[in-house]
């Protein structure tokens, strides 16, 4: 999807989000944007302002500054009308452990207004599609993680929105019920929802993400799609060599350039671009290193290394 979008095909609009929590500026001046049939990654290390944001856009929290449009509707202004078009799935399980899964479904579906079109066969459509029919009459509580989380995004998508929030969906889940959730939200995209998601998987976050924003200390450290994004912040190399302890002539020439290694496992990840690169492999025609892509590990390991210009 192309990174210009015109206005009018976006079903999330915010615009100069900005939040103070505890005398602090936790989001500042994030512009946070979602077309029809798209998948925004949401990034960022812990603190960043990610979560912040969210609430922001889905109406929990109010903005200190700045404006947010839900398929056309200011949130602020037709409070009504832009929740009726946007569904939310949080971290955490809010079942109520008195009813079944389509119990579950039931109760949510009688909050909205206008009501749903034919709610029992809503449901009996939600619970097809998300693989719940066989665990339909039993409690949340005996399920698995994986269908927990299905029940989760089902309940958020139940009313048919058009903007879908769902922060951090697959966190805790094994492998294969990993992939299961990250079916369901391609299933969505398909569908022609816009999907906001946040995640720490970040291979999750390459394989769903159309576009990326990245937030750090609560505003906008790059966005665009994810190679762009990882070019932007990380380069175009990482250069993979062991740690040494002593005399250490690659340790003299990053302080000369004023780079810093990220440490992992006893070794040395060193983001390079192409020149930096050439300029590495002059220096030390001898040594022993790997020479990889960067991933959105690094880009996290880059993040929390400290402020970033």
């Amino acid at each position: 999807m192309s990174a210009a979008i015109a206005s009018s095909e976006l079903l999330l609009d915010a615009r100069g989000l900005t939040k103070s929590l505890g005398g602090r500026v936790v989001v500042d001046g994030v512009d946070l944007t979602c077309a029809r049939g798209e998948v925004l990654g949401l990034l960022g290390p812990n603190g960043a302002g990610k979560t912040t944001a969210l609430r922001m856009c889905y109406g929990f929290l109010r903005p200190d500054a700045g404006s947010v449009r839900i398929a056309g509707h200011d949130l602020a202004r037709e409070p009504d009308a832009a929740r009726r078009r946007l569904g939310v799935c949080t971290q955490d399980d809010t079942f109520d452990p008195d009813f079944t899964v389509r119990g579950n479904l039931v109760q949510t579906g009688r909050y909205y207004r206008p009501r749903i079109a034919n709610l029992p066969g809503r449901i009996e459509e939600v619970l097809q599609q998300f693989g719940l029919t066989e665990f339909a009459d039993r409690t949340p509580d005996t399920l698995s993680g994986g269908f927990k989380r299905r029940l989760m995004i089902a309940r958020s998508v139940l009313h048919r929105p058009e903007v879908a929030f769902l922060d951090e969906p697959t966190t805790g889940l094994d492998p294969q019920a990993r992939v299961a959730v990250w079916e369901l939200v391609a299933s969505l995209r398909a569908a022609g929802m816009a999907v906001v998601l946040t995640t720490h998987y970040m291979e999750e976050a390459e394989r769903l993400s159309d576009r990326l924003l990245v937030l750090h200390a609560g505003r906008v450290r790059a966005a665009g799609p994810p190679r762009a994004v990882l070019g932007a912040v990380v380069g175009e190399h990482i250069v993979v060599l062991p740690s040494v302890e002593g005399r250490d002539p690659v340790g003299a020439w990053l302080v000369q350039r004023g780079t810093v290694a990220a440490r992992v496992l006893g070794q040395r990840h060193i983001a390079l671009d192409a020149p930096g690169l050439a300029s590495f492999v002059a220096a030390f025609p001898g040594l022993r290193y790997e020479v990889r892509a960067p991933t959105l590990d690094d880009l996290c390991l880059a993040l929390a290394d400290g402020p970033l210009a």
